[in-house]
């Protein structure tokens, strides 16, 4: 197979160079400095192990020539970019007739869980990934990857239940590049679990590594509450943990600690969005839904809103402000 990395970030991009040195066919997908940095200079992938450089083709977007008929696209992009990343494949033609979004496996390395139903509308062949995967892009042409032994975990399936056998494909190279990748028909359940353990996102990057506990308890406490009132299944922690165990454990890279998860990086990149809308907003609809009240979601929703707009650096935002919102 022959797989497309949309959104060559920290995720995408580890994903790409492991695949790439299993032997596998990867294209990257990128824009801007960072798609400069690729074609330029090739992506740079640090680990606890040593440094690789992958001189792998980037592309802004599909072009005129149809697609193989074997590709795998992989959709790695935060969650507020995924309605356009959809738009830009979906009609993307297939040698033999046909588009992406008719023939083509799409795997969704994603965190929340409103990128599935998204895809679902445009997609046949949706395939969700519960990613853990400790990594960081701040820098064009650069991915710091902090897990070890295996860069990380991604068990797959297939949406909306179920897995078959581009799923148990996919997670056989997965696996050849390193990676800890069970196939599990119950996927959803394990992204629901890991949606829990994002809500506190949105509190790393607004107040940096020491977020108050009973703050990051209540945020957890509301997700559990609204997924419990919904019907909504999920792991638990002691359940990843298990899972996990002492193949994914987070190490130094050049002696320095990973700085922060996604919605950190999205703020100290300056990237102008972030996903708390998609994490923290989703436990806020759910409990709109279901009459269950969510008001720390909904404060840290809104003040991630707010950093981005008015460019609060991540770990910068007055934890007086944040209690106040919270009420």
């Amino acid at each position: 197979m022959r797989y497309v990395i949309i959104g060559a970030g920290a995720v995408g991009g580890t994903i790409g160079v492991r695949l790439g040195e299993a032997g596998r066919d990867v294209t990257l997908v990128a824009r801007g400095a960072h798609l400069d940095a690729l074609r330029e200079r090739g992506l740079t992938l640090r680990t606890p192990d040593g440094t690789v450089t992958s001189r792998l083709p980037a592309v802004a977007g599909p072009d005129d020539r149809p697609l193989p008929a074997d590709t795998v696209l992989v959709l790695t992009v935060k969650s507020q970019d995924t309605a356009a990343a959809l738009a830009t494949w979906v009609d993307a033609p297939v040698q033999g007739g046909g588009t992406a979004g008719e023939r083509l496996p799409i795997v969704l390395a994603q965190n929340g869980v409103a990128n599935e139903p998204a895809a679902l509308r445009l997609f046949a062949r949706v395939h969700p990934v519960c990613v853990w995967l400790p990594a960081t892009h701040l820098e064009p042409g650069v991915v710091v990857a902090n897990g070890h032994p295996h860069p990380g975990m991604l068990h797959l399936g297939r949406y909306p239940s179920g897995a078959d056998d581009t799923s148990r494909a996919v997670a056989a190279d997965l696996t050849a590049a390193g990676f800890v990748a069970p196939v599990r028909d119950d996927v959803m359940r394990w992204k629901y679990g890991k949606l829990l353990g994002n809500l506190g996102n949105g509190l790393q990057a607004l107040l940096g590594p020491d977020v108050p506990e009973p703050l990051a308890a209540r945020v957890r406490a509301e997700g559990e509450e609204a997924l419990a009132a919904a019907g909504i299944p999920h792991t638990t922690r002691e359940e990843e943990a298990a899972e996990r165990g002492d193949r994914v454990r987070h190490r130094p890279v050049d002696g320095e600690e990973r700085a922060g998860g996604s919605t950190w990086q999205s703020l100290a990149r300056g990237a102008g969005s972030a996903e708390a809308d998609h994490l923290n907003g989703e436990i806020v609809l759910l409990g709109r839904l279901h009459g269950v009240p969510t008001p720390a979601n909904e404060a840290v929703q809104a003040a991630v809103r707010r950093a981005v707009r008015e460019r609060i650096p991540a770990g910068g935002f007055p934890l007086a402000e944040l209690e106040k919102l919270v009420g």
